[in-house]
C-alpha cells in the first residue's frame, strides 16, 4: 500500500452515507483510491461519481458478509477497512431500556465486530492490510448523560487493543481512531432519551455536548488523518483527533488523580 499507488488500494468504508464516513470516502476517491462505501439505505442518497456505494447492515452478518464478497470479487483484495458505522444515545443510564442498550451495542460494537469477522480472512489470504476501528474519546472518558455510548466505544477499544497484539507478527496493521467532537449529522442522528426525574440534569449536558459538536471541526480532517495512516509503514495504535482541549483530556485523564478528573469532567458537563 504505497503512497505512490492509490489507483491499485481497495478502501471499504463502512457508514458511509454521512458525516466521517461520506467525507472520507469523498476525499480518498479523488486522491485516486479504489472507495467502497456503504449504507443501510443507498437509494437513498445520491449515487457519488468517484466512488461506489453499496448496500449493508453492519446489523445483520448475512448482508456483510455478501458486501465483502462484492468487493473481492470484483476487486480481488480489500486493503483497507475503514470501520466507521455507528451512532449515539443521549440520556440517563436507567432511562435507557435494554432494547435501546442493545440496539447501540448491535452496532456500534458487533457492528464493528461482523465486519472484522468477514475482513480478517480475506487479508491473511493476502497477507497484508489496514483496519481502522473508528472508537472516540468517548471511548477513553465515560461521558456523563451518554453513558451507553460510552460503553459501546470502551468495548471497540478493547477488541482492537486485543485485536492489535493478536497480528503483530502479521502484515495486517491495526488502528484506532479516537475523534473528539466534530461537526456531522451525528448531533441530529442522535437519539435523546428523557425522563421527567432526569430531563433537567439530561438537558444542562446536552446543551454543552451539542454546542461542542456544532462548534466542531469538520469531517475532512479525519479524512486526511487516515490517507496519512494509509502510507505510514507502521502507524500507531490510537490517534485522537479533535480540538486541543479534548486531546489534553485524554492526556490529564492519564496523569490526574481519578476524583480530580472526574470533578473536572462533571463540571464541564454541568453534573450537579
Amino acid at each position: 500500500m504505497s503512497k505512490h499507488e492509490p489507483a491499485s488500494t481497495v478502501v471499504f468504508i463502512t457508514g458511509a452515507s454521512s458525516g466521517i464516513g461520506k467525507s472520507t470516502a469523498e476525499y480518498l476517491a479523488k486522491q485516486g483510491y479504489i472507495v467502497y462505501g456503504t449504507s443501510r439505505h443507498p437509494e437513498s442518497c445520491p449515487e457519488p461519481d468517484t466512488y461506489t456505494m453499496i448496500k449493508m447492515d453492519v446489523r445483520d452478518a448475512i448482508s456483510v458478509k455478501e458486501a465483502v464478497t462484492h468487493i473481492v470479487k470484483k476487486e480481488g483484495r480489500i486493503d483497507v477497512l475503514v470501520n466507521n458505522a455507528g451512532y449515539g444515545i443521549g440520556g440517563a443510564i436507567e432511562d435507557t431500556s435494554p432494547e435501546q442498550v442493545e440496539a447501540q451495542f448491535d452496532t456500534n460494537f458487533f457492528g464493528i465486530y461482523r465486519v472484522l469477522h468477514q475482513i480478517l480472512p480475506v487479508m491473511k489470504k493476502q497477507a497484508e492490510g489496514l483496519i481502522i476501528n473508528m472508537s472516540s474519546i468517548g471511548g477513553i472518558i465515560g461521558l456523563p448523560y451518554q453513558g451507553i455510548y460510552s460503553a459501546s466505544k470502551f468495548a471497540v477499544e478493547g477488541l482492537s487493543e486485543a485485536l492489535y497484539k493478536e497480528l503483530s507478527t502479521t502484515a495486517i496493521k491495526v488502528v484506532m481512531i479516537e475523534p473528539g467532537d466534530f461537526k456531522t449529522e451525528f448531533t441530529a442522528n442522535r437519539q435523546n432519551i428523557k425522563k421527567n426525574d432526569t430531563a433537567d440534569d439530561f438537558q444542562r449536558s446536552l446543551d454543552v455536548i451539542e454546542h461542542d459538536e456544532q462548534g466542531g471541526q469538520p469531517p475532512i480532517k479525519i479524512a486526511y488523518l487516515i490517507e496519512k495512516i494509509i502510507n505510514k509503514s507502521k502507524p500507531k495504535l490510537r490517534y485522537a483527533v479533535g480540538a486541543f482541549d479534548q486531546k489534553l483530556s485524554i492526556l490529564l485523564k492519564k496523569i490526574l488523580p481519578n476524583r480530580l478528573f472526574d470533578l473536572i469532567i462533571m463540571k464541564y458537563y454541568k453534573v450537579k
